[in-house]
């Protein structure tokens, strides 16, 4: 294994003392109107000699919201307590973007403000459950098909909420648009059957991410915008005819912006081999990420394929990862039953 995963390196507008980066992960420990805590405070900055964190997935609005206990940065409370937690980062010399992920249809009324609703693309539920803690697991909402002249509205929930996490001093917003989540909603014909501007064809269903990275990147440049996808991705009841046609639509679309960086999940099983994909159309930095462990993301970044890599279940036992891949140290194992539980257990013990 090379230094060079050590090594600093340059994601537009964000310096990155070192290629290894904690990916986003929900860990449902958000409290009274989905501020984060104390708790987030000593996570993150537990883990703060990272080359950056990104964060859990945060939600642009009380639509957005689809899990228990998941934080938002949407109002000013949110925004001041995701300023305690990237000051603390910050003065312990690191770096913090915040994953933007409105959930769509992956959601329950049980989850959410009683004044918020379930929104998508096209009024398609979801298979499967979702969990609650006042009713346990429940079915998905049935969505509501967002109009046309609706959707402007919800792209400036990005663009407010990226100017919500400047604000509290994060060094830049990751638009989340994989795990069947409302971005991939727009871009699959399993979730779109919209005949507007923003359905149809390849070309029609990229429209809505397109224009959620316009609007991100107009609040302080493209150079602290990225993106995060995984082509092929069915989770979350996702489906795609041709996901090979509408990503390559998709990275056309969006190389021009000059986006500090593409997040890109392989996935070897899958039907489009994901990191070709994106190197052959995305011309800025990649950033990989999928059980990649020290010596393969050393030689993926020493070939030239990518910029840095994410890892995220390591970082939930081994806070100090960066010293231990350094030191070549043995890593701990998680606890698979306390990702999502309430409370330190699990979260800030390791």
């Amino acid at each position: 294994m090379s230094d060079i995963l050590f090594s600093p390196v340059q994601l537009g507008d964000i310096s990155l003392k070192n290629r290894v980066v904690m990916a986003p992960m929900t860990r449902s420990r958000a409290g009274e109107g989905d501020s984060p805590i104390q708790l987030h405070v000593d996570y993150y900055t537990q883990r703060a000699s990272a080359g950056l964190i990104i964060t859990e997935g945060t939600q642009p609005s009380l639509n957005g919201k689809g899990y228990a206990r998941t934080p938002g940065i949407h109002s000013p409370e949110q925004t001041a307590a995701w300023k305690a937690v990237a000051d603390s980062v910050n003065a312990a010399g690191g770096a913090m973007v915040m994953q933007v992920m409105h959930c769509g249809r992956i959601s329950s009324k049980h989850n959410k403000a009683a004044d918020a609703e379930t929104v998508a693309p096209s009024a398609i539920i979801a298979k499967g459950e979702v969990y609650s803690d006042t009713a346990g697991m429940v079915e998905h909402d049935i969505p509501r098909a967002l109009e046309t002249e609706e959707i402007p509205s919800v792209i400036e929930e990005y663009r407010q909420a990226t100017e919500n996490a400047l604000s509290a001093g994060l060094a830049g917003v990751e638009l989340h648009a994989t795990s069947g989540y409302l971005p991939a909603q727009f871009l699959s014909t399993g979730t779109n059957q919209r005949t507007d501007q923003y359905g149809g064809s390849a070309e029609n269903r990229v429209r809505f991410v397109v224009e959620c990275l316009e609007a991100m990147a107009s609040v302080a440049g493209p150079g602290k915008v990225g993106i995060r996808i995984c082509p092929g991705n069915p989770f979350n009841d996702l489906h795609d005819d041709n996901p090979e046609e509408t990503f390559t639509a998709l990275l056309k679309a969006i190389d021009p912006i000059n986006l500090a960086f593409l997040h890109t999940i392989r996935m070897p099983e899958g039907p489009v081999d994901n990191i070709a994909l994106s190197q052959k159309y995305f011309s800025g930095p990649l950033m990989v990420n999928d059980s990649y462990d020290a010596a393969e993301a050393s030689a993926v970044i020493e070939s030239g394929v990518a910029s840095a890599v994410s890892f995220g279940r390591d970082f939930i036992a081994n806070p100090d990862l960066v010293e231990k891949i350094s030191a070549g140290t043995e890593l701990s194992e998680f606890d698979h039953t306390t990702l999502y539980t309430p409370g330190a257990e699990g979260f800030t013990d390791y």
